[in-house]
């Protein structure tokens, strides 16, 4: 047992390099559609007025610059509490109006992923960026891990 309460104390000591990596994997994960809605941002305008989100064209280039935003600031670790929210929102809109209806597989288009992506956008909500980010260099960790 008491190995076991040593292996656990020592598990700290990655947290930083997880949260990095929680960091890079959630940017790849938004940066190529926020891509993708970029370079065809009238179509995507047109598919939200078809599945009847308001103000598509509005929608469309907030949806995008968001995930664009958040690709680059998750990368560099930068501001990642405060973009974590507009994220997740953006999240729980896709899931509400486009992933729900499939049911929860991703497979079938169903709102696994964007599931898993609140919640690890909940992780960096609740501990940060950690040490390994523009955050911590320039001292913008305010709030204690």
């Amino acid at each position: 047992m008491k190995k076991i309460h040593e292996i656990m104390n020592r598990s700290y000591r990655i947290k930083d390099f997880v949260l990095l990596g929680l960091r890079l994997v959630l940017a790849y994960g938004f940066f190529n559609p926020a891509i993708m809605k970029l370079k065809d941002i009238d179509s995507i305008a047109e598919w939200f007025e078809m599945i009847n989100i308001p103000l598509p064209v509005l929608n469309a280039y907030l949806a995008t610059g968001t995930e664009l935003l958040g690709a680059i600031l998750l990368t560099l670790g930068l501001l990642n509490r405060w973009i974590s929210i507009p994220l997740i929102i953006t999240m729980i809109v896709a899931i509400v109006t486009v992933h729900w209806g499939n049911g929860f597989d991703a497979g079938d288009n169903g709102f696994e992923i964007p599931l898993y992506y609140i919640l690890m956008l909940l992780t960096l909500l609740s501990f940060g960026a950690g040490k390994c980010s523009l955050d911590q260099f320039l001292k913008l960790n305010r709030i204690e891990n």
